[in-house]
C-alpha cells in the first residue's frame, strides 16, 4: 500500500524532492529543499498540513508510520544517516548511520527496513535494534523493495537479480527467506503488497506487463497488460484496501486500474458477465496456441483509467476509501494532489473530484502558477514547526549511531537505547492511541 516517488526537485513548488503515502493512505508526506511536510488526506475537499519539519534540509525520504507520530527522515546533506523523530513531541527517537547511501525505507508495526544498493537492514521498530543485515544483495540502485503493512505477515520483497526480474520474498518476522519468484524477463521496476500481505504485484523495466503472485507460495494469480506499443517506466503500484483493484502509474499521461476478479469456492466467478464468458473462451483456446500467443490472449486489460493533465511527470498513485467511497489519489512532481472517483462496478474513465496544491496560493503565485481548483488549507496551529515543538517537556531517548560493521554484518552500536515508550507492549507513540494496539510476537 505504501508508495514513494523521488523527484528531481527542479522547477517544482518549494523544490519538491519526494512524495509518499503512509501505509493506510491517511496522510501524504512530502520532502522539500527546506524540510518536509505531512498532510492529511482523509477528506476530498479539505487537506490540512499536520506537521512541518525543518530539522534537516533537502529531505528525499520521509516516511510516517500509519497515523502515529513516528516519522523517518533522510536528507541529501547526510544521505547515509536515518533520523527517527516523534514529531508531536519534537524529539529525536534515534538515528542510525550506514555504510552507504540510504535509498529507501519501509515501515510496519513490527519492522523498519532500510535498503541500500547492495544490502538491506531490518530493525525491530519497538526498540529500533538491528535484527538482521542482508549483505551482498544484487545491485539495486533505485532501492526497490516492498514491505507488507500487515505485521503478522511481515514479508519483505526485493530484487533477486540485477539482470532479470527475480523477486526474493523474505519473512521479516522470522528472519528467513521464503521463496524466489521468477516474475519477469527484464529487471524489476515496481513492487507492492496488498494490505494483508497475501498478494504481491510486480512490474519490470519494460512496463508492459504487471503480474500478481500469491504469498507466501509465489504462484502467479493474475497478469495484466498495460500496453503493447511502447515500453514505459512504471513508477508506482498500489492495491486497493480490499485488494480488489490494482493501480499503476508511469511516465505517460495514463494511470491504469486493474480489477482482480473474485471467484467462488468452485472456481467460478460469483457474478458472471459477458466479458468473463469471452475471457473463459480465450483461456480455453489458449491451451492450443503457442506459448507466446496464448500468454497475450490470457491477459486482462485495464478496468478503469485516468488521463492526467500533463504527460512525462513522475508521480505516485494509490487507491483509498475516503468518506466511504473508492478514490484514486495521484501526487504529482509539480506539487499537486489529484483525487478521482472510481466506479467499482463499471470502471471506465475516472472523474476528477478535487485538485489540491500542496503549498498554497501564495507559493504558487511565486512560481507563476495560476490558482485553479482547491487550495490547501495550512492553519498555523495544525502545522507546527520543529522549533515550536522542541521545547515541549519530554523524556527523549538516547541517540544511537551505527559507527562500524563487524565481519558477520552486524552493526557495532555506540550507546545502547534505554527502555522507553517502544521498549515493551504494543507500539504506542502518544496518548491519543492513534492506531489500534498490536500484540507482542516472539521471533521463531
Amino acid at each position: 500500500m505504501e508508495d514513494r516517488e523521488t523527484f528531481d526537485g527542479r522547477g517544482g513548488p518549494q523544490d519538491l524532492i519526494s512524495s509518499s503515502f503512509n501505509q493506510d493512505t491517511t496522510s501524504l508526506s512530502v520532502g522539500t529543499k527546506s524540510g518536509y511536510r505531512l498532510f492529511s488526506v482523509t477528506s476530498v475537499d479539505k487537506m490540512d498540513c499536520i506537521h512541518e519539519g525543518a530539522e534537516s534540509p533537502d529531505v528525499y525520504i520521509v516516511e510516517r508510520l500509519f497515523s502515529s507520530s513516528l516519522v523517518v527522515v533522510v536528507s541529501l546533506s547526510i544521505p547515509r544517516r536515518m533520523n527517527v523523530y516523534h514529531f508531536k513531541k519534537g524529539t529525536e527517537i534515534c538515528n542510525y548511520s550506514y555504510s552507504n547511501n540510504i535509498l529507501s525505507v519501509r515501515l510496519n508495526r513490527q519492522r523498519l527496513v532500510v535498503c541500500l544498493e547492495e544490502s538491506v537492514y531490518i530493525h525491530n521498530i519497538k526498540d529500533m535494534k538491528l535484527l538482521k543485515t542482508l549483505l551482498n544483495t544484487p545491485s539495486n540502485p533505485s532501492g526497490l523493495c516492498a514491505l507488507s503493512i500487515n505485521h503478522s505477515n511481515s514479508y519483505l520483497a526485493y530484487p533477486g537479480s540485477s539482470t532479470i526480474g527475480e523477486i526474493i520474498v523474505y519473512d521479516a518476522n522470522n528472519l528467513s527467506t521464503v521463496t524466489m519468484i521468477p516474475a519477469h524477463d527484464s529487471p524489476l521496476a515496481a513492487l507492492t503488497f496488498n494490505s494483508s500481505g497475501t498478494k504481491l504485484a510486480s512490474a519490470s523495466e519494460r512496463g508492459t506487463v504487471i503480474r500478481v503472485f500469491s504469498i507466501p507460495e509465489g504462484q502467479r494469480m493474475f497478469e495484466f497488460r498495460r500496453g503493447m506499443k511502447r515500453y514505459v517506466n512504471i513508477s508506482s503500484l498500489s492495491f486497493s484496501p480490499d485488494a480488489q483493484f490494482l493501480c499503476a502509474s508511469s511516465n505517460t499521461e495514463t494511470v491504469h486500474i486493474f480489477k482482480l476478479e473474485q471467484h467462488g469456492p468452485s472456481g467460478e466467478e460469483e457474478c458472471p458477465t459477458w466479458g468473463s464468458y469471452v475471457g473463459k473462451m480465450f483461456s480455453a483456446a489458449s491451451s492450443y496456441l503457442p506459448a507466446q500467443v496464448s500468454g497475450v490472449m490470457s491477459q486482462e486489460r485495464a478496468f478503469a483509467t485516468v488521463r492526467l493533465l500533463v504527460a512525462g511527470q513522475r508521480n505516485v498513485c494509490t487507491l483509498a476509501t475516503i468518506q466511504k467511497l473508492p478514490r484514486l489519489l495521484v501526487a504529482s512532481s509539480d506539487g499537486q494532489l489529484f483525487i478521482y472517483n472510481v466506479d467499482p462496478q463499471d470502471g471506465g474513465e475516472c472523474v476528477l473530484a478535487q485538485k489540491h496544491r500542496l503549498f498554497g496560493e501564495d507559493e504558487d503565485k511565486e512560481e507563476g502558477v495560476e490558482s485553479e481548483g482547491s487550495e490547501v488549507t495550512v492553519p498555523v496551529q495544525a502545522c507546527p514547526s520543529y522549533a515550536a515543538t522542541v521545547a515541549i517537556p519530554a523524556t527523549g531517548p538516547v541517540t544511537t549511531t551505527l559507527t562500524g560493521y563487524s565481519e558477520d554484518g552486524g552493526a557495532k552500536k555506540g550507546e545502547v537505547i534505554p527502555e522507553h515508550e517502544f521498549a515493551a507492549g504494543p507500539v504506542c507513540l502518544d496518548d491519543e492511541n492513534e492506531f489500534p494496539p498490536v500484540s507482542n510476537q516472539q521471533l521463531c
